[in-house]
């Protein structure tokens, strides 16, 4: 069984600085953690909801990697949780398939992080934005970890307080390090 099998859903994976800089650092790690893009993986929206169980069930860990989208997530992302996280597997009576995996979120945010806070233009943290997947990992009774995210990650040629390479590649390290300090790779 593979330690950790990270979930990336990023619609144009090709294109994204930050996303596909930390898959490919992760691929470093090939033998503890399995990357599955769906977005590849599942060009036609067509969920294959079994061999999702099946992944998840081959693996001690789960991340959630996905860039931010209207302050949720990427819609295929959404899809893959209602049709994969259900009643008789994931909750219910006999759903128990996530119950104690440790479940976290890494997020890439195109806006700065003062504008995600109390005081700041969107008056609400990431935190507070992302609490339904909380509560959803809550209610699967897996165990929710604290969220790995970077902002400022915007491809907008006039955005004018986009993060550098350098900050990518120093990002790629801190996820990294983040799911070695929760236990995710060793």
């Amino acid at each position: 069984m593979k330690r950790t099998l990270v979930i990336v859903a990023h619609p144009h994976l090709a294109s994204s600085s930050v996303n596909r800089c930390w898959v490919n650092r992760l691929n470093q790690y090939h033998e503890q953690a399995t990357i599955h893009d769906l977005y590849s993986y599942y060009p036609s929206y067509k969920i294959d909801s079994s061999f999702e169980q099946n992944l998840i069930e081959n693996h001690q860990n789960l991340v959630i990697q996905f860039p931010i989208y209207w302050f949720n997530c990427p819609p295929l992302l959404k899809q893959w949780l209602d049709e994969v996280f259900t009643y008789g597997w994931a909750f219910g009576a006999l759903g128990d398939k996530l119950r104690s995996k440790k479940v976290g979120l890494a997020v890439s945010a195109g806006i700065k992080k003062a504008d995600y806070s109390q005081t700041g233009h969107y008056k609400y943290t990431l935190e507070q934005i992302l609490k339904p997947f909380e509560l959803t990992i809550n209610y699967v009774q897996a165990d929710y970890q604290p969220i790995f995210a970077i902002y400022s990650a915007n491809n907008e040629p006039d955005y004018p307080d986009k993060i550098t390479q350098t900050d990518i590649d120093k990002s790629a390290d801190d996820y990294v390090n983040w799911m070695k300090k929760l236990g995710m790779l060793i």
